[in-house]
């Protein structure tokens, strides 16, 4: 809740979230085993604190309550008076707000890494609000230099001048997966991409520097939904040529729905873009078929050793 972009010191205070969506199994299960077994969170230089975002949900494998804790975490429910009737997750935000921060002060723990589960065939996805973090940026290529065999990518998610909604420092997405479902190689994955993490932080607590590089990324543009009645109900479905292609190239002209009534429904955008979470469940109740992206390359700077701590 409050990683500086390049970090002044080692970092100490570390917490691993799952659970923000109740029904996204990994971290769910993760962070229970963790609760139970926390000394496989445990580095020299500092320890993780595992966290169960939303109980409520998890307990009902469901993606939330009443609303999407994901999106909870601004200073509108933050700093606003608590009510009676404020829903759950308003005040579970307050509560790991209290816990993992304040959100952006100086007492908020410095890194939070943040689990989901995708239906969609994102494969390791490490998402990110924007790519001025430098601490981050290395930090996921880290993580892709570690997993060669694995294609993983990296999401930008905040625009310009937006208030950043999520928990973490880092979400770490893995799919697909069915919600509610949980898949051991999934399961194992993430575990690995976790320790990764955690031993990354270690060394850069212990003074590793890290060298400048070009990172490629995909940075969200706009969200599409599906072809629709004029009652709202769905008039099509993503198409077959366009399903679980995400972070390939949609060029004008390429279907992207297929009518229930026969008939293709073609990208008609300027140019290329790169679609994202195409047929995510958890996006229909939000009139979402896929996230349009474009694809980014820009240089990172090298990130320091950190100041010794006092």
């Amino acid at each position: 809740m409050y990683s500086r972009p390049v970090p002044r010191g080692p970092l100490r205070r570390v917490a691993v979230t799952g659970s923000t969506h109740g029904n996204e199994m990994s971290g769910v299960s993760l962070v229970q085993h963790w609760r139970r077994a926390p000394e496989e969170l445990q580095r020299p230089s500092f320890s993780a604190l595992p966290v169960l975002a939303n109980p409520r949900a998890a307990a009902a494998c469901r993606r939330y309550v009443d609303l999407d804790l994901n999106r909870a975490f601004i200073s509108t429910f933050l700093t606003a008076r608590p009510q009676p009737d404020d829903p759950y997750e308003v005040t579970r935000a307050r509560e790991l707000n209290q816990l993992l921060g304040p959100k952006a002060s100086s007492q908020a723990f410095d890194f939070v890494l943040d689990l989901h589960n995708t239906t969609a065939n994102m494969g390791a996805c490490f998402i990110c609000n924007n790519a001025d973090n430098v601490f981050t940026m290395h930090l996921c290529r880290y993580l892709q230099l570690q997993n060669p065999e694995t294609l993983s990518h990296v999401y930008l998610y905040q625009k310009p001048e937006e208030e950043s909604y999520s928990v973490d420092s880092l979400g770490l997405e893995l799919g697909p997966q069915p919600q509610g479902v949980l898949r051991a190689d999934l399961f194992t994955q993430m575990r690995t991409l976790v320790a990764q993490t955690l031993d990354f932080i270690e060394l850069f607590n212990k003074g590793t520097t890290f060298p400048a590089f070009e990172m490629e990324a995909y940075r969200a543009l706009d969200h599409v939904d599906f072809p629709r009645t004029e009652a709202g109900e769905l008039a099509g479905a993503v198409h077959p040529r366009l399903q679980d292609r995400d972070f390939e190239a949609l060029r004008p002209g390429e279907p992207i729905f297929q009518m229930f009534s026969g008939e293709d429904v073609l990208y008609r955008g300027p140019g290329t873009v790169y679609p994202v979470f195409i047929n995510e469940a958890a996006y229909y109740e939000k009139g979402i078929a896929f996230i349009s992206a474009e694809k980014l390359r820009f240089p990172v700077p090298a990130l320091p050793a950190p100041a010794p701590a006092p």
